[in-house]
Order: structure tokens, then C-alpha cells, then sequence
């Protein structure tokens, strides 16, 4: 054999070596990244996770939107009732679309019993917030009983809503929780008062039910049925009730006057 040929297969040896190394490094790369493969169910089990954090946050109510939906049924109830705040109509206030709010509440029933809640313990917030200041527990007694009344005067809608119109029973059920929030303002003030020996002996628990009574069928019911014609009547009927609560606590002759400014 000439030494040309000898080369010459010599040459053809060497690549069949390389090309095999070759073949050998891409069946071992294949078979490694089939042991590695993660199987399709295990991909989508891992990012569903993702998703579905990525769903619920869409999904999850906003506290912004839920406020904006209180005020509108709020300002719906203040202007018709309880009985004609309609659904759609609270969606229009609001800004939002009808199935959105069903999302939020999912009744009427559910809606109305978070409006009285909502109202309600403003109502009491600012009774409370004046019987604790300062002054006898006359004073405070009389300026907190006034405080709702005055409110009740600018809002006679909303407080007939909130004291005297008729309800589903799920309502008129959050009704009576605010009037047991608002006796215990009055108890606590009356409780005060019995300690101060400004107010004699007496049960504290009925009377604050019969400023509670007082405040809300001797005022609220005329003022909604408009049978007090003006806003002086009015006036002076809110302080004859709010006198007359005052004289029965304490026992004793005594007159209210009303601040001049309103205490809120």
C-alpha cells in the first residue's frame, strides 16, 4: 500500500472517531434532558397558582368601591325610602354597572341592612361624641338627645328610613340594634348623672328607652308625615320633646334651650 493511501484512510479513521464522539455527546444530551423533562401536568399545576392569584385580585371587592356604593344607597334612601331605593337605581348613583353590584351585595335585603349600619352609627358617633364632653350630665344629656333631634330635622327622609317605615324583617332587625346603641349613649350619660347626684335614683335602662320612644315616635313620625307645615314648628316641637326627656331624668323643672350654632 503507497504511503498516500495509508494517509488517506488514516484520515477517514479519525473522523469516523470525532463523528462517533459526536453522536455520543447528543445522545447523552437528549437522554439528560428527557430525565429533566417536567411532565405538562406538573407545568400547568405549577402556574395555576399564578393565575389564579392573578384571577382573585380582579376579582377581589375594592373597599373604595364599596364606600362609593354605601354613600349613593345612602343619598337614594335619604331622597325615597327604604321601599322605593331600587337596585338599578343605586348602580346609576354609584357610577357602576348592575352586575357589579350584585357582586358587592347580593340582595337588596343585604344592601339596605348595611346602609342602616352605615347611618345609623354616624347617628350614634355624634350623640356619643357630645354626651362625653363637657358640661353636667343634664347639659350633655340634653345637648345629645338635641344633637339627633337637629339631625333628624335636616334629614326627615332618611330618619323616618331609619326609625318608622316599614321593612323586610332583616332590616327592621339592624333598626333595632341602632336603637339599642343610641339608649346606651343616654344610659351612660344618666349613669353619670345618678353618680354626680344630678339625676335622682331611678332605672337607667328604661329611662333611656323612653328618650329612645321620645326622640323617635314623638318626633320622627310628624316630621315625616309633614304634619308640622313649617320649619319653626318643627323646631319647636324637636325642643318641647327634648325638654320634656330632660325634666323626666332629672326629676325637676327644668328648660331647654338649644345652642345657637348646632353642636354638629
Amino acid at each position: 500500500m503507497s504511503s498516500g493511501k495509508m494517509r488517506h484512510l488514516l484520515r477517514i479513521a479519525k473522523f469516523g472517531l470525532r463523528n462517533g464522539k459526536l453522536r455520543l455527546g447528543l445522545e447523552q444530551a437528549n437522554d439528560s434532558a428527557r430525565n429533566h423533562r417536567v411532565p405538562d401536568g406538573e407545568v400547568m399545576a405549577r402556574t395555576r397558582p399564578i393565575k389564579q392569584a392573578d384571577s382573585a385580585r380582579l376579582r377581589a371587592p375594592s373597599p373604595e368601591r364599596r364606600a362609593a356604593i354605601l354613600r349613593a344607597a345612602r343619598n337614594l334612601v335619604a331622597d325615597v325610602g327604604f321601599r322605593d331605593a331600587q337596585m338599578a337605581a343605586v348602580a346609576e348613583a354609584a357610577g357602576i354597572a348592575l352586575g357589579t353590584l350584585y357582586r358587592y351585595f347580593s340582595s337588596k335585603a343585604e344592601l339596605m341592612i348595611e346602609v342602616v349600619g352605615y347611618v345609623s352609627q354616624r347617628e350614634v358617633d355624634a350623640a356619643a361624641g357630645v354626651a362625653m364632653g363637657d358640661g353636667s350630665a343634664a347639659e350633655r344629656l340634653a345637648l345629645s338627645a338635641w344633637t339627633f333631634a337637629s339631625r333628624a330635622l335636616r334629614g326627615r327622609k332618611l330618619a323616618h328610613a331609619l326609625v318608622a317605615e316599614p321593612v323586610e324583617p332583616e332590616i327592621e332587625a339592624a333598626r333595632l340594634k341602632y336603637r339599642k346603641k343610641l339608649a346606651r349613649v343616654f344610659e351612660t350619660v344618666i349613669e353619670q348623672g345618678i353618680r354626680d347626684k344630678d339625676f335622682p335614683l331611678q332605672d337607667v335602662h328604661a329611662a333611656a328607652s323612653c328618650i329612645v320612644g321620645s326622640l323617635f315616635e314623638g318626633l320622627v313620625g310628624p316630621l315625616a308625615s309633614d304634619n308640622l307645615t313649617t320649619d319653626r314648628e318643627r323646631h319647636d316641637h324637636a325642643v318641647a320633646i327634648v325638654g320634656f326627656c330632660l325634666r323626666g331624668v332629672a326629676g325637676r323643672n327644668e328648660t331647654f334651650t338649644p345652642p345657637l350654632r348646632e353642636v354638629v
